[in-house]
């Protein structure tokens, strides 16, 4: 429970404090606004991520794993894109709070994102905890 409020805790301070200064992103509101569009980018990537899995199963079924050749190249070098993808659906849904002048803001939005995610999962404590 702890891992998910820090998580949250970290996601609201990159919307109010890290996102107003990259070029091209647009955060209107206070902290709470922040923690909020904290709580909703994090059910928009879980709803993006769990869309990317579903039409990954449907292509490698349906084309009886052939699709495997491309998709596991794309997964490799493009799984970084779906935080910038639910950042862009996000603010389609909250455009009075959160804007972004194209893909290239979103895109570093995103990676902001993907780092605090890997720095809040829980295999990564898990490992730091068994080496020290």
């Amino acid at each position: 429970m702890k891992r998910y409020f820090l998580r949250l805790v970290l996601i609201a301070c990159a919307f109010y404090f890290i996102f107003p200064m990259i070029p091209g992103v647009h955060f209107h509101g206070g902290f709470v606004h922040a923690l909020v569009a904290g709580a909703i980018f994090a059910f928009v990537g879980w709803i993006v991520e769990i869309g990317a899995i579903t039409l990954s199963a449907i292509m490698t079924i349906t084309t009886l794993g052939l699709a495997l050749l491309v998709l596991i190249p794309a997964w490799l070098f493009g799984f970084w894109l779906l935080p910038a993808i639910a950042l862009r659906l996000m603010a389609d849904f909250m455009p009075e709070t959160m804007s972004f002048g194209g893909w290239i803001p979103a895109i570093e939005g995103g990676l902001i994102m993907l780092v605090i995610g890997i720095f809040t999962s829980g295999d990564t404590q898990k490992k730091a905890r068994q080496r020290g």
